[in-house]
């Protein structure tokens, strides 16, 4: 357990009616009572006067003591609610400082928290998650993180696997057993059945990641073929501008917005074109390096026009792996719809028509569900270890139906469980844990 008394200013930054400063540590009762003179009754609210070292008083406002281990952090926690003036903020962190106290890093309380065996690492990030909420739907599935939802999976996801690996390893106690067992139909459905339960945490998983961080999205084409009519119907605004003149846009111009609570971090581009103009050619290359960045591209082509040989060599340079949804713009402009693409989506970003269309399509191309029952918030560091688990537990599939080797199969089941345990903190390295936490805030 720590032992260094830290201190922060737990409230945003600014004027507000409240500010709290948080204390947690071992000297926690000492500051309590020179700050307040006296150690207030456990978890209960008292109105009281903030002293200064004089025994002048600094603030008025709420106190509240948690014991040890009955706390956030599981030590000795005070909280101080004065009203949130920063000079006010500052006069009482001094003050703790004073008395001992050192000022906290970001995360710092809810890494104790976790390192006290308070949180598990998944619910330490989903508070950062819920904290940093852009939707409703994001802030009830970081909740449902929170509230241990995702760790529940995780852990009966390493109980079973870990009976399974028991089960392999007790058999290798007993070589004259060892191939007649290595040929139960029961390791075989074990196998099976933790696949499919990997799957299915994987899936849920990509969703939450997706409610977290969202898809970039590239919007890009030949000149005037609509793609910042196209941002601008999308973002519901004229956040960029629009002329009949080619190579009206010049640089990169993002936007996020939310679609049925899925971000979208939308870029629109420079035309694609040869140009001797050196603003533009700058301009088109700025427009090349967020397409290799994109999670989709938005290729848009003037129905008026139609697909030709121009808009195909812009495909042809794409990246191989880089998914492209074609959206045939300016439908209010053609009396039909001539060789009409079945994989395309035909609209007027000026009239709106075939919008629905569009966000349809746009959540679709990345599997996303809107409905978030049952839905937990979860990073790309998630998915990765998942991934890592999935592919050991095949590794070891094939060491059992290639090989009917016990004990290398014994070997990749505990590599899956490793890979399984640096989700919820189990397996853990100082690394992981500076990186995780010194991305929240101060005071959290």
């Amino acid at each position: 357990m720590c032992t260094e008394t830290i201190v922060a200013i737990a409230t945003p930054a600014g004027q507000g009616g409240v500010g709290i400063v948080r204390v947690s540590g071992s000297i926690v009762k000492q500051i309590t009572k020179a700050i307040l003179s006296f150690l207030p009754a456990p978890r209960s609210a008292c109105y009281t006067s903030f002293l200064d070292s004089d025994g002048t008083s600094l603030d008025e406002g709420i106190a509240l003591f948690f014991p040890a281990p009955h706390s956030f952090t599981g030590e000795d926690v005070l909280e101080l609610q004065g009203h949130g003036g920063p000079v006010v903020m500052d006069l009482l962190l001094q003050r703790c400082v004073a008395l001992g106290a050192r000022i906290a890093q970001p995360g710092e309380f809810s890494e104790r928290a976790f390192l006290n065996d308070k949180l598990d690492l998944v619910q330490a990030e989903a508070i950062a998650d819920l904290i940093e909420s852009g939707s409703e739907k994001a802030a009830r599935s970081a909740l449902r993180s929170l509230q241990g939802d995702f760790s529940k999976a995780v852990n009966k996801l390493l109980k079973d696997l870990i009976q399974l690996r028991s089960y392999v390893e007790a058999a290798l106690d007993f070589p004259e057993e060892e191939i007649d067992f290595l040929a139960e139909d029961t390791l075989k459905n074990a196998l099976c059945q933790l696949k499919q339960e990997l799957k299915a945490i994987h899936r849920q998983a990509q969703q939450g990641s997706l409610l977290r961080e969202g898809m970039h999205l590239v919007i890009a084409g030949r000149p005037n073929a609509g793609k910042s009519s196209v941002l601008n119907r999308l973002a519901g605004r004229d956040a960029a501008i629009v002329t009949p003149i080619p190579g009206t846009t010049r640089d990169v111009l993002r936007e996020q917005i939310h679609i049925d609570g899925l971000p979208l971090h939308i870029v629109d581009t420079a035309g694609l074109r040869e140009s001797n103009d050196p603003v533009e050619q700058e301009g088109i290359k700025r427009a090349w390096a967020e397409i290799a960045k994109a999670d989709l591209l938005l290729l848009i082509i003037d129905q008026k026009r139609g697909f030709g040989e121009e808009d195909q060599r812009i495909l042809d340079k794409l990246p191989g792996k880089l998914p492209v949804l074609k959206i045939y713009n300016k439908t209010d402009l053609c009396d039909s719809l001539q060789g009409e693409d079945e994989e395309g989506i035909y609209l007027s970003a000026k009239t709106g028509a075939g919008i629905e269309l569009l966000i349809q399509a746009l959540e679709k191309a990345v599997g996303y569900n809107a409905s978030t029952e049952g839905l937990f918030t979860a990073r790309r560091r998630h998915l990765q270890a998942l991934e890592e688990t999935a592919v050991a537990v095949a590794r070891a599939e094939q060491q059992l139906s290639d090989y009917q080797a016990g004990e290398l199969m014994a070997a990749e089941l505990l590599t899956a469980q490793e890979s399984l345990g640096k989700i919820t903190g189990q397996y853990r390295s100082d690394d992981l844990l500076g990186e995780i936490f010194s991305s929240f805030c101060i005071g959290k």
